[in-house]
Parts: C-alpha cells; sequence; structure tokens
C-alpha cells in the first residue's frame, strides 16, 4: 500500500517514514502542505498523515482542499495536545482518525492499518462523473444508456472514478484492481483499459479514458446531465 505523510519536522518525518517502509508500505515524503497537495494531486495513496501546523498550507486547509474535490483517501491527523479545537476542525472537515503527539510507532501502525483497511471496503452505491454514472449493486455504467460491465471492468472504472483528480498508473491500478491475480501485467491493464473505452463510447458518452499503453490513466472529458 502506497501512504503519503506530510510531516514539516524533518527528524520526526524520516523516523515515521523508515517506520512505514519497514512495515511494508511505500511512503512518499512531504514537508509542507503546499508539497503534500501537489502530491496528492499527482498520485494515487491508499491512505494520508497530514500534520496539522505545517507552512504553506496547514494540513486542516489540505484536508479541505481534497474533499471540495471529492478525494475520498482516508486520512490520518496528527495533532499537538493544544490544539483540540483544529482536531475538531478537522474531522468536522473529513479527518477519518487523529493521533496527539507525542505518539508511540506502534499506536501510529495501528491507526494506519485500521485507516488503510477502511479505505479498501469503501465503496459507494453509485458514483458521478461528467455525464456517467457508475452503480455498484448492478455493476451498470449509465450515460445515455445503459452497458453491464464484468466484475474487474466495474472495479477498474471504479478505481479510476474515485481518483479523478489525478493519473493512476499501472503499478497502483495492478495493485488496486488485480491484487488476487499474479499472473497480471500491464498487457491486463491495457485491454481493459480499451474494454470500456468501447463501452463508454457503446453508451454515448463523453467521458473517455486518457492514457496511453504502459503509461498511467485517468478519466477526462464529458458534461454534468
Amino acid at each position: 500500500m502506497k501512504l503519503l505523510l506530510a510531516e514539516d519536522t524533518k527528524d520526526l518525518n524520516h523516523v515515521v517514514t523508515s517506520m512505514l517502509e519497514m512495515n511494508g508500505y511505500s511512503v512518499d515524503s512531504a514537508l509542507d502542505g503546499q508539497e503534500a497537495y501537489e502530491l496528492i494531486m499527482n498520485n494515487g495513496y491508499d491512505g494520508i498523515i497530514l500534520d496539522i501546523m505545517m507552512p504553506k498550507m496547514s494540513g486542516i486547509e489540505v484536508l479541505k482542499a481534497l474533499r471540495a474535490k471529492n478525494i475520498v483517501t482516508p486520512v490520518l491527523m496528527l495533532t499537538a495536545k493544544a490544539e483540540i479545537d483544529d482536531r475538531v476542525e478537522g474531522l468536522d472537515a473529513g479527518a477519518d482518525d487523529y493521533l496527539t503527539k507525542p505518539f508511540a510507532m506502534k499506536e501510529l501502525l495501528a491507526r494506519v492499518k485500521a485507516m488503510t483497511r477502511r479505505g479498501t471496503t469503501y465503496a459507494a452505491k453509485e458514483l458521478a462523473f461528467g455525464d456517467l454514472e457508475l452503480k455498484s449493486e448492478s455493476l451498470e455504467l449509465s450515460s445515455s444508456s445503459t452497458v453491464r460491465l464484468s466484475a474487474k471492468e466495474f472495479a477498474l472504472m471504479q478505481t479510476l472514478m474515485l481518483h479523478t483528480e489525478h493519473e493512476l498508473d499501472n503499478a497502483y491500478l495492478l495493485e488496486h484492481v488485480w491484487a488476487d491475480d499474479e499472473e497480471a501485467d500491464e498487457e491486463t491493464v491495457w485491454l481493459y483499459i480499451n474494454f470500456l473505452k468501447s463501452k463508454l463510447a457503446y453508451i454515448g458518452s463523453g467521458v473517455t479514458i486518457a492514457g496511453e499503453k504502459g503509461s498511467s490513466f485517468r478519466v477526462i472529458g464529458g458534461e454534468s446531465v
């Protein structure tokens, strides 16, 4: 799983990053809120750890910007004991959990495991983007008309529609859509991308999937209905 850690104290950032990597996570780290926001806009993450007090953008400002763009990635806020009001504001803004400094590394790891587990079970009954609707109960993709998707087509489309603000690379898609298939590779991803492109055209949607074989992918286009 891939995490983003945004913590402006360099020593703590390094220690937490190392601990998470030792426990099997892939970690991108940022030292200020603006850097964190830009990383999130350009990458897919399974969980985000945000310190509240950071230069350029606070953790709360980053969180509000993400939720305003309908980015539902789970977020754990790191707070100081004196930041009770900020902690409440963070939870109100859409944080999934918070941890007060100083903290034990075992507790942080437990919170991260719980947070990412919730994230992997997230599945809205309906997702919308542009003129598209994706329904989880019936596996249907609808625009001017409707088509039923296979389970893997649905999982891929859902993943793309949950991350409309940035591109997702092959490694991310293979981990999140084909985690149960060790033989899946870039060819598999490209095959299913083309299946979905054909079905988007079939239902008359203005939405398509941008990206070339072996590159990253993102849903684009479409007028809201």
